[in-house]
């Protein structure tokens, strides 16, 4: 695939000299001017507004952002980019540039005399997306939104309903924390190099409060990551290590439901009420 011209948008002399993407940092840049325009769209960006952007890669992305809100924070774990890119946004002091890991990077910390919340946006590497997602989560106190170009599969997992195959643990922890929506697909051949799989852009509203209400996070989650290590099991069955057998009984018999059901089948609240009774 011959990779396309950059349009810079700012410094021009180095920059638009073609840089080969580094596959051991799974490096996958979005080449698609519409999908550029329709992302920052859905960001529904207000012009006080401050943006995290994760992985500004070469900055076409960036460009599209620093119009559309007040300032552009950019993390690039790439050194050499991040070279590139200072030097590209120079001249533009609403856009900084810093070098480094988003997952040692305490956006509550950096933002801290920001009187608002911050919106995040990011074409997330496959291999750290979910490392990258629970550290946002982490910090979600400094967070209004997050925006994430992340691999299709992941995101119908964050997206998922009880019910279908791809609901499981990860779900339920994202879900707890934000609301979650697919907005779009964006095809393999969007991306130079290709990825050998299709991505989505997915919007993850922090919430105020918990989607559920629980006394210990910790045994909330506990139960739920217990439930899907053996989702071929029935739940009594997974569950038996973490829960006694009298609650899980006293459970389904109170919530009507059957005693071979399955993980997959409880919501949100179902575990919650079982966390309850477990505390």
């Amino acid at each position: 695939m011959r990779q396309p011209t950059l349009h810079a948008g700012g410094h021009t002399n180095s920059y638009t000299m073609l840089r080969k993407p580094k596959k051991r940092l799974g490096q996958h840049f979005l080449v698609s001017p519409h999908f550029k325009k329709k992302i920052v769209q859905n960001c529904n960006l207000g012009k006080d507004d401050t943006v995290l952007e994760i992985g500004p890669g070469r900055g076409e992305l960036t460009v599209l952002l620093a119009e559309a809100c007040a300032s552009v924070v950019a993390v690039e774990f790439d050194r050499e980019l991040a070279v590139l890119l200072k030097d590209k946004f120079r001249d533009r002091p609403s856009v900084e540039i810093i070098a480094g890991d988003i997952l040692r990077f305490d956006p509550a910390r950096y933002f801290r005399h920001y009187a608002g919340k911050i919106k995040v946006v990011g074409n997330i590497p496959y291999q750290i997306t979910s490392p990258i997602i629970q550290h946002l989560i982490t910090h979600r106190n400094c967070i209004e939104s997050i925006f994430i170009t992340i691999q299709k599969e992941l995101g119908e997992r964050l997206t998922a309903k009880p019910g279908s195959k791809t609901y499981g643990a990860f779900s339920c922890f994202v879900q707890y924390y934000t609301e979650a929506k697919l907005l779009f697909v964006i095809k393999r051949g969007c991306f130079y190099p290709s990825p050998k799989v299709d991505s989505c852009f997915v919007r993850l509203n922090v919430r105020k409060e918990a989607a559920v209400k629980v006394k210990d996070e910790a045994l909330f989650f506990r139960i739920i990551r217990a439930a899907f290590n053996k989702r071929r099991k029935t739940l009594r069955n997974s569950l038996q290590e973490v829960v006694d057998a009298e609650t899980i009984d006293r459970f389904f018999s109170l919530r009507h439901i059957d005693r071979n059901t399955r993980p997959e089948l409880l919501s949100l609240e179902e575990f919650a009420y079982l966390s309850q009774m477990s505390g």
